[in-house]
């Protein structure tokens, strides 16, 4: 049976929990909101499936992949589209032509206050909740099982996730549906502990002494595409913009022990194709991007996701570029863990989350008195190459 007893060697993928045919597998949450495998040894007849169907190692299962993927610059034509998604919009062409064909598309959307959870859209607009950046780890709950019995039904499928959810649904899935299936991947960062999130909101209604009803992690409609600025619009019709999660999330100082050990930060991965922002396009085509709109970097890893990046090409201005015109840090290697993180964690479940914020983050007194020592020193930088110093 599986045991987890070092956290950096799960990522909570579910796959062990789903393929569990006594349901004696439970994904359960630790302080930080992360769900780890917890066996129930009176229902556990011992058969090892759980053990076997982990993928979180760095044997994952790449068969079907170019030794070099093929990558590219994309945004969609539809300039609509582009507006209301994270980049270039990718994931819609690509998700439209399985929604088209009758299929099923899966991705990240909101339940509850705005808790990330994966859903299952058969429309565009259900689809249209997967749009947008969501940095926190999404809760699966049983969306394998509910995977594979579209495909049973014969249905085509496109998951959507990060890295380590794809290796997961790939391996409890099996070649035997593999067919009809079509995995996408993102270039992840890390991903935060949900109840970081859910303790954030609560301290901005409080604040505001309102109610949230929509959130932005990165608004690029208000500040453009490649700025990196949360906004929050309440009930009242007022709109905050704060940036104390996104400098928490920057510093990786509340990931998941798993992302600092991830071993699909590489250009072999999990799946047919990868979606990110495309940093560095002004080097190799800047009249993609010159609105500042975004554009998204697709690389194609497997002749699935070729012919299918091939079929939707008519909705996309897609160029071509070099692989290493387009290497990410994370397609190199994984986020380095701050310092601090362990400690992080042990402040937020002793004193919650005001107190980490004020303590790591851009509250209180502290991050005051950074940003005044950054600017004395920027200024005394700036003075002596005046004087020639």
């Amino acid at each position: 049976m599986i045991q987890i007893t070092d956290k950096s060697q799960c990522c909570g993928c579910t796959a062990c929990a789903s393929i569990c045919p006594h349901d004696a597998v439970a994904m359960q949450p630790d302080a930080m909101g992360f769900l780890y495998p917890v066996v129930d040894e009176h229902k556990c007849m011992d058969c090892g499936l759980c053990e076997q169907v982990c993928a979180f190692h760095k044997n994952y299962d790449t068969d079907l992949n170019f030794p070099v993927p093929e990558a590219y610059a994309a945004r969609h034509k539809d300039m609509r589209e582009v507006e209301t998604s994270r980049s270039g919009a990718a994931f819609i062409a690509i998700s439209d032509w399985v929604l088209g064909h009758g299929g099923v598309v899966y991705g990240a959307g909101y339940a509850e206050h705005f808790r990330v959870v994966h859903k299952r859209a058969t429309t565009k607009e259900e689809r249209d909740e997967f749009k947008g950046s969501k940095y926190v780890q999404s809760d699966l709950g049983n969306t394998f099982r509910q995977v594979r019995q579209d495909l049973k039904d014969g249905k085509l499928v496109l998951f959507s996730g990060t890295p380590c959810q794809i290796s997961g649904l790939n391996s409890y899935v099996g070649k035997k549906y593999r067919e009809k299936l079509y995995l996408v991947d993102i270039v992840c960062h890390g991903v935060p502990g949900p109840n970081l999130w859910q303790d954030y909101l609560l301290f901005l209604e409080k604040k505001q002494g309102d109610k949230i009803c929509q959130v932005n992690f990165r608004d690029k409609q208000e500040f453009g595409w490649t700025a990196h600025h949360e906004t929050f619009c309440f009930l009242n019709k007022s709109k905050i913009c704060r940036n104390t999660y996104t400098d928490l999330f920057y510093q990786h100082i509340m990931f998941r022990k798993s992302c600092e050990i991830c071993p699909f930060a590489n250009t072999q991965r999990p799946s047919d194709i990868t979606l990110a922002d495309f940093w560095g396009w002004e080097k190799v085509y800047p009249e993609l991007n010159k609105d500042d709109k975004g554009i998204s970097l697709v690389l194609v890893n497997t002749e699935k996701g070729k012919h299918l990046f091939e079929t939707v090409a008519f909705c996309l201005d897609a160029k071509p570029v070099k692989l290493e015109d387009c290497l990410q840090p994370n397609l190199l290697h994984p986020s380095v863990s701050h310092p601090k993180r362990n400690k992080f964690e042990q402040d937020y479940v002793k004193y919650g989350f005001v107190y980490v914020a004020k303590k790591y983050g851009d509250i209180g007194w502290r991050h005051k008195i950074k940003v005044l020592r950054r600017k004395s020193r920027t200024a005394k930088r700036l003075f002596l190459s005046k004087i020639g110093l």
